[in-house]
């Protein structure tokens, strides 16, 4: 999102636009394998070009414990991103990685 500067990125942004803040858990002993899956996400969300922001993050003091930010334009593309064969592989192997599902916060972007 760094496009020609510090901040230029944000232009693509709108008001309005739909976001999303989930977060999954590991189950003991299944972190570096939810990592592993769950790093193959990156390259692919952020190829959509329905996708605006996407970031996958660690908590430093709980490894396994994983926090997504994303960002659409609208719920739409939202969900056409969750029907996406890749997210739905990964989500088929959340019962097998992750201690519970996926928690999301439906957000909107109030300003940019």
């Amino acid at each position: 999102m760094a496009a020609n500067g510090p901040g230029q990125g944000y232009a693509s942004v709108l008001r309005g636009a739909y976001s999303v803040v989930a977060q999954v858990r590991a189950k003991p002993g299944k972190e570096a394998d939810l990592r592993a899956v769950t790093l193959t996400l990156i390259d692919l969300v952020r190829g959509d070009p329905k996708n605006l922001v996407y970031f996958l993050q660690e908590n430093r003091k709980s490894p396994g414990h994983f926090i997504f930010y994303e960002v659409f334009a609208t719920l739409e593309d939202f969900e056409a991103h969750n029907g996406m064969p890749y997210v739905q592989d990964w989500f088929s192997r959340l019962p097998d990685l992750a201690d519970g599902g996926v928690e999301v916060l439906r957000m909107e972007i109030l300003g940019v």
